[in-house]
């Protein structure tokens, strides 16, 4: 029997979960299939219980389910409950399970890009505090990291992140993000600033040290004007694509039975995909 899974979200045409899933089915020769579903905030009750009924091994839930899931389901990963959010779920032993894989998308790109990053990474500069940065902040704080200043443009929301993760996390002023830059060994963006159709981040890289790690997890456009102004000044530029195909990796695995791999034959779909779009 054909094993099905899906991508929830409103709206959901744009989501390249199909494609890699897709071609991790193929590549593996499973029966299986991986589709995207419009839900409405509306419908998502509805739709969980269809996941309930056995419609469905599982699934990936995008903006703006995330949130709401959660509370939709029998069990929440540690990872899920501490972002406040879930993007995998499957059933299990008749329950709803659910996990949030943004974290490790986000340091299996970072380990497989940057071997040995941890070695000189100890303060780390996180722009925003929305849910990527949540799981951004839960990533960086389990590798250990002595410092990460988290700078937001509501700075209410920045203290909040702060509260809810604890030491070794500190809310800085938007106005001091630049002055921070010089500080930093790894610097993340989490927001959508410098995304296609978006005004830019606007982040002065005058004090960037060479070697810094710069991490955009914008990935559309493949290189943002952040990336590209970091390399020019010999920091490492990580790009926004790995994370997603990263994190695509534990749901498949769940599903499917089989760890899929993230290939640059992979990638290099993906990349074609997201120039043409």
């Amino acid at each position: 029997m054909t094993r099905r899974c899906f991508v929830i979200g409103h709206p959901i045409a744009h989501s390249r979960s199909p494609l890699i899933h897709g071609t991790w089915l193929a590549d593996h020769g499973l029966d299986g299939s991986y589709e995207r579903i419009d839900v409405a905030p509306a419908d998502l009750p509805a739709f969980i219980t269809r996941l309930r009924a056995g419609e469905f091994v599982g699934g990936n839930v995008t903006v703006p389910h995330k949130q709401a899931a959660e509370a939709l389901i029998d069990e929440v990963s540690e990872a899920a409950r501490a972002i406040g959010a879930v993007n995998t779920l499957w059933r299990e032993g008749g329950r709803l399970c659910g996990d949030n894989t943004d974290a490790a998308g986000f340091l299996g790109h970072l380990d497989a890009t940057t071997p040995g990053w941890l070695d000189h990474v100890r303060t780390a500069l996180v722009i925003g505090a929305g849910g990527a940065a949540r799981a951004v902040v839960y990533a960086l704080k389990s590798r250990g990291l002595d410092r990460i200043a988290v700078v937001n443009r509501n700075p209410a929301r920045a203290a909040e992140l702060v509260a809810a993760f604890g030491a070794p996390l500190q809310a800085m002023d938007w106005s001091a993000r630049s002055a921070l830059v010089g500080e930093a060994d790894l610097i993340v963006n989490t927001t959508s600033l410098g995304m296609k159709g978006q005004p830019p981040l606007g982040l002065d890289l005058a004090t960037l040290r060479p070697g810094t790690i710069v991490d955009d997890i914008v990935y559309v456009p493949l290189k943002t004007d952040l990336l590209v102004e970091a390399e020019r000044r010999g920091a490492i530029a990580v790009d926004g694509l790995g994370m997603l195909l990263h994190q695509a990796v534990p749901g498949f695995a769940r599903w499917f039975g089989v760890v899929p791999e993230v290939t640059p034959a992979l990638r290099a779909r993906l990349e074609v995909d997201i120039v043409g779009a």
